[in-house]
Parts: C-alpha cells; sequence; structure tokens
C-alpha cells in the first residue's frame, strides 16, 4: 500500500510549473520560478521529460520549440546539452534535470511531479523516465508525490518508487480530443476507462490532479468518499478558486496569487 500525501499538499497551494511569470526571468519550470515558489512558501508542481541519455529533466513539452530558441525532441539531446539550451526570457538559464531542482527545493515545501506521458497515446512506456525520476529521488528528504496522466507510466511508478505517494492526473476525457477512436473499438475502450478513473485502484494510486472545471464528476466524489486526496488543475483566478475548493482539497495554480496559511 502506497504512503498517503504528506500533509502540505492539501495546505499550500501548488505554484504551476512553478511559480514562474511572464517578466522578470522566472520561465516555467525553471530553478529560477522553483526558488521563487520556495521564498513565498507555495508548494511546486514540475514536469518531466527524458533526456537521449535517460536523466530526468525538469520541461513539460516533447519539443524545445516553444520554451527555447532550438527545436526539435528534448529526448534528442543529451542531459549536458539540454542543460546549455537557454530558456526564453530566463536570463540565460538552461533546461534544469531533476535533481538540480531538488537540490534548490531541498525539502522545505511539497514537490508534486508529472512525469509526462512517452508513448504518444497513453499506453504502455519503456520505463526509462520512470526509473530515472526514482533514481533522482532516491534518498530526498522531503514530500513528496508522483503523478502521470499516463495509467501506465503511475504503474511503472509504484515498480520504480513504492516507498513514494502516487496518483493520477484525470479530466474528463471527452470524445472529442480523441476523434481517432470513433473508428477504433480498442481506443475508444481505453478513453472510457481513462474517463472513468478506471486504473486508480489498479495502479495504487492515493490522489487525484482533476480538471477543476469537471470536479463535480460522480467518479471524483466516489473517490473523495473513498478516501482519495482530490487536487486539481489549474486556477487562474480568486473566483475559480472558490469554486474549486467546493470539491478539492487544493489547487495547482498560476497567473495570480493564492492565500494561505504559511
Amino acid at each position: 500500500m502506497p504512503p498517503d500525501l504528506h500533509p502540505d499538499f492539501l495546505t499550500r497551494p501548488l505554484a504551476h510549473r512553478a511559480l514562474h511569470a511572464l517578466t522578470g526571468e522566472r520561465p516555467e519550470n525553471s530553478l529560477a520560478a522553483v526558488k521563487a515558489a520556495v521564498d513565498a512558501g507555495y508548494g511546486i508542481e514540475i514536469d518531466l521529460q527524458p533526456s537521449a541519455d535517460g536523466v530526468a529533466m525538469v520541461f513539460h513539452d516533447e519539443t524545445l520549440d516553444r520554451m527555447t530558441a532550438e527545436a526539435g525532441p528534448v529526448a534528442a539531446r543529451t542531459a549536458a546539452e539540454l542543460g546549455q539550451i537557454a530558456l526564453n526570457q530566463g536570463g540565460g538559464a538552461g533546461i534544469p534535470t531533476l535533481t538540480e531542482v531538488l537540490h534548490a527545493v531541498g525539502g522545505r515545501v511539497p514537490l508534486l511531479i508529472e512525469v509526462k506521458d512517452q508513448s504518444g497515446s497513453l499506453g504502455p512506456v519503456d520505463r526509462v523516465l520512470e526509473h530515472a525520476a526514482a533514481a533522482a529521488l532516491e534518498g530526498y528528504d522531503g514530500p513528496v508525490a508522483l503523478m502521470s496522466f499516463n495509467p501506465h507510466s503511475v504503474a511503472a511508478l509504484a515498480e520504480a518508487a513504492p516507498h513514494l505517494p502516487r496518483g493520477l492526473t484525470t479530466y474528463a476525457f471527452p470524445a472529442s480530443d480523441f476523434p481517432q477512436a470513433e473508428d477504433n473499438p480498442a481506443l475508444e475502450a481505453r478513453r472510457a476507462a481513462l474517463a472513468a478513473i478506471a486504473d486508480y485502484e489498479r495502479v495504487g494510486a492515493v490522489f487525484v490532479s482533476h480538471h477543476w472545471r469537471d470536479l463535480a464528476s460522480p467518479r471524483v466524489a466516489e473517490l473523495k468518499a473513498q478516501g482519495a486526496a482530490i487536487l486539481c488543475w489549474t486556477i487562474r483566478s480568486p473566483e475559480e478558486e472558490a469554486t474549486a475548493r467546493q470539491i478539492a482539497q487544493n489547487i495547482t495554480f498560476e497567473q495570480y496569487s493564492p492565500e494561505f496559511d504559511n
């Protein structure tokens, strides 16, 4: 049975991709944004992509195009190369490794780590990124939890780091997001299973991070009644926060500064 979330995950709002800003040299998932969140006392949510040499890198997209002046897949570059690629508006800072972020956080605030899907279809994964994340986290002394949209990835995390709490990143998975499933019964069945959060028990999850606009889902209510922690994404105003907190126990946020008891 995996451990429950540390209590700080339910009390400190989680800065989405760390406490990033469009100005001030704090791009998303950067060390500067991580340090700003720590200084403000917020929890932190970050994303992982793999390098070519199997290192867990803190970066959201599969490609470099949006966040840097380079182009092409993140996974085609080594960790050393990625560390030399400057983030846009980052003051020359490169893409950090998970190990660098862990050092910057130092256990002072909760860290929620999303392992990005490597299958391209939320299907079976090669487990490289999951085991790289587990290796980086070995010996880390601080509140941490792992999650993914892909249940196969969460199952791999259960294998690689059974001692860490894990969960599913979820939303409604509407049919409109899976047009290719219309003529593919197997894919439609998979979409329906994702929408029903059917893999929650199988992967040993203890929480979900669910899209805030779908928090009224009966399945979310069922999981909460069974003791699951309910987090949500991504809140961008106090008004959205007030709505989400009618159901969710905590929020992932950006573009404003939520209040909390520090």
